[in-house]
């Protein structure tokens, strides 16, 4: 996707939206930088050879116009002094980066979205609206009190369910996004943290399903996917991007715990916890079935077994790298 030269280009541009959109000194020009980034992410969803790519385009646009019409709207109320103008940027901002309640369009336009593209949707794309909602968190509190563990459920519960792997991808996206604003309200450092953690899991689990073109469940247990090394791919890097020790996603876990129980916040963790139990059933789920259904390679399917890049194995191996570095993290925590 990326060596055309039009994608390059508009790849370049939402990048600097959402620069321009986190170091703005005003609302005006944040509300640019997600404009530009918003207009910049339409040409890279659109793809010829996705039919699903137009509805996809026209539900993000409409989603992300709405937002953007309530950030002015707020804005309004800012200057005409009205007093609950936070709590209607702080919704505008959750509609923008997807969190449940605000959540319906996010499986809907992930469904019609390439791998590539979805890895956007789900790790850069929250980047800006959630440095711009750690400047009103003060002002919104109760309202991320209440949306952090509507989004750890939602996100648990509508996987469960799920044999389109894109739509199971989204909704466990929405349930990170969950402990990502469950760590904003403890410290901006711990977010970047968690949001880095997560965005390798998940940008390995995503690459891995791009190049084998794995787009349902029904194609991971098919016979041309059924390696032993591919499985355990797939087995190590879900379990880590649910956060199962002593995995590399179980890290930012254990510290965005250890410091929401430090800061009285149980019942948010009560929460988070039980929504990750949740997740674990299902990437299990996954991963079992795709083991306990392996079948024999033709002959044909050999030459595909080397499709899986250097920077995919480097990414894995970042996966496990929490299985060294979690003892030296327990010493010192403890």
């Amino acid at each position: 996707m990326f060596l055309i030269p039009s994608h390059v280009l508009f790849f370049s541009t939402l990048t600097f939206g959402m620069m321009m959109a986190v170091s703005s000194s005003s609302w005006f020009t944040a509300w640019m930088g997600l404009e530009l980034n918003l207009l910049s992410f339409i040409p890279l969803i659109s793809s010829e050879t996705n039919q699903f790519s137009s509805e996809a385009s026209l539900k993000y646009f409409l989603t992300q116009a709405l937002a953007s019409a309530m950030i002015l709207l707020a804005s309004s109320a800012m200057i005409a002094g009205v007093s609950f103008y936070t709590y209607l940027l702080s919704i505008a901002l959750l509609i923008k980066m997807g969190a449940a309640p605000f959540h319906m369009w996010f499986p809907m336009v992930a469904e019609g979205l390439g791998w590539l593209q979805f890895i956007i949707l789900s790790t850069l794309q929250k980047i800006a609206p959630m440095a711009l909602l750690s400047y009103v968190i003060d002002s919104s509190y109760w309202l991320l009190v209440l949306v952090v563990p509507i989004s750890a459920l939602v996100g648990a519960l509508g996987g469960i369910n799920q044999l389109m792997l894109r739509k199971l991808m989204s909704y466990s996206s929405i349930g990170h996004t969950a402990w990502m604003l469950s760590a904003l309200l403890i410290s901006e450092s711990l977010w970047i943290i968690y949001f880095s953690v997560y965005c390798i899991t998940s940008v390995t689990i995503a690459l891995f399903f791009f190049y084998k073109q794995a787009y349902h469940l029904n194609h991971l247990l098919s016979s041309g996917f059924q390696t032993t090394s591919q499985n355990c791919i797939m087995f190590t890097s879900l379990l880590s991007l649910g956060g199962l020790p002593p995995f590399t996603g179980f890290i930012p876990k254990w510290i965005t715990i250890q410091e929401i129980s430090a800061s009285n916040y149980t019942f948010l963790a009560f929460f988070l916890i039980v929504g990750t139990l949740i997740n674990l059933y299902y990437y299990l789920r996954l991963t079992l079935s795709s083991f306990m259904m392996s079948s024999g390679l033709l002959k044909w399917q050999f030459l595909s077994e080397n499709k899986v890049s250097f920077t995919t194995i480097f990414m894995i191996f970042m996966n496990l790298v929490g299985l060294l570095f979690s003892p030296i993290i327990y010493m010192v925590t403890s």
